[in-house]
């Protein structure tokens, strides 16, 4: 039972350990940085009572260094380190899907679906082209249906995710919408 990290993402983990202190008997010291970078570590005391915190703000990616001192005025408890990489940042859109291809629509859906991305505009137009419309969806969703569209025609679809720090990622697909019935 020693400590270790929880609930990593790529921004944040969650450490764990033994409940070696209560608020009377003394605190915890605990420094963590990048491995690669030691000036860029940071320290902080966290009360005895305490066996857990959630450290966030970190960098995708990362391999984190973290060394927790039990400061006992009652007894010595070596010190405890543990390595915790974040995972790498997810980005939106990573994949974009077409489905229930019609002669005048399709579904276009995303994936993943982040907290950081407040909105999505999904762009489409006829191959070849110039003319695309837009439309915009709610950070929230991942996935809209297009309609309006010509028959056995191929339309190029882009995903662009407008991320709430104002970075942008985009995706297209290709889409080909159904012949339609003889005689319209």
């Amino acid at each position: 039972n020693r400590l270790h990290a929880t609930d990593v993402t790529s921004s944040s983990f969650r450490l764990v350990w033994p409940q070696l202190l209560s608020q009377e008997s003394g605190f915890y010291s605990l420094e963590y940085g990048p491995g690669a970078n030691p000036a860029a570590r940071r320290s902080l005391q966290v009360p005895g009572a305490q066996s857990s915190l959630l450290l966030s703000q970190l960098a995708p990616g990362t391999t984190y260094e973290v060394t927790l001192v039990p400061e006992s005025n009652e007894r010595y408890f070596p010190p405890q380190s543990t390595r915790v990489t974040t995972l790498p940042e997810e980005i939106s859109p990573a994949q974009v899907l077409i489905s229930d291809s019609g002669p005048h629509s399709f579904q276009v859906s995303w994936a993943p679906v982040l907290d950081s991305v407040a909105t999505y505009q999904v762009l489409y137009g006829p191959l070849p082209g110039n003319s695309a419309q837009v439309l915009q969806v709610d950070g929230r969703h991942n996935s809209t249906l297009v309609e309006h569209l010509a028959p056995n025609t191929t339309y190029l679809v882009t995903v662009t995710a407008i991320y709430r720090s104002g970075k942008e990622k985009s995706l297209s697909a290709k889409a080909c919408t159904l012949e339609g019935e003889r005689g319209q």
